[in-house]
């Protein structure tokens, strides 16, 4: 019942926005009461936060795969953790569309636990990048932090625009990023 309650409340808060979600419109969209509601969460916000944990953490997950594989190159790495971002968003539209959009809407205390997950990701592509320096793959004068920040960018922000039934499919759109990177930052 919470996994039910988590899928149609991230419906809802794609489609109405966090804030004019209501608890009632959850629970009637799965014809539940409140009290069922509140045996699992205790409140829209803690909901809200539960699915923004698991939105990072199944992406750090991922993310670590990628990372970990030792059969792939830096340049293989960086395309896969490009495509990874597009291919979630694919796959997972409507919560990628939360994550991304409804942050503004937790608390600090929640965003205590959520910051350190997302900064981690983040510092993953810098270790990434930074290791693409020392290999001589990419420039060594380069601003690693802010190249990261240009990659989270163009990946993150295409939840918005990004038609998977477009003409051009996720793994053609991370091999346009992933040109784009590189044309910019090759040796």
């Amino acid at each position: 019942m919470k996994e039910k309650i988590t899928e149609h409340s991230i419906q809802l808060f794609d489609k109405k926005g966090f804030t004019v979600t209501s608890i009632q419109d959850i629970v009637e969209s799965i014809g539940v009461t409140k009290g069922t509601f509140y045996y699992y969460f205790s409140s829209k916000e803690e909901l809200l936060m539960e699915i923004h944990l698991r939105y990072i953490d199944d992406l750090l997950t991922k993310q670590m795969k990628i990372l970990d594989d030792h059969g792939k190159s830096f340049k293989e790495k960086l395309f896969s953790i490009i495509h990874l971002s597009i291919l979630d968003i694919k796959k997972q539209g409507a919560s990628a569309k939360v994550f991304f959009r409804e942050m503004r809407h937790l608390s600090p205390e929640s965003l205590d636990k959520i910051n350190p997950k997302r900064d981690q990701y983040r510092f993953n592509i810098e270790n990434l990048l930074n290791e693409g320096i020392a290999s001589g793959e990419l420039r060594a004068s380069l601003n690693v932090p802010i190249v990261t920040f240009g990659i989270l960018g163009i990946t993150n922000w295409s939840y918005q625009w990004f038609n998977p039934e477009g003409s051009i499919d996720d793994h053609q759109l991370a091999e346009i990023f992933t040109e784009m990177v590189f044309k910019g930052i090759e040796v």
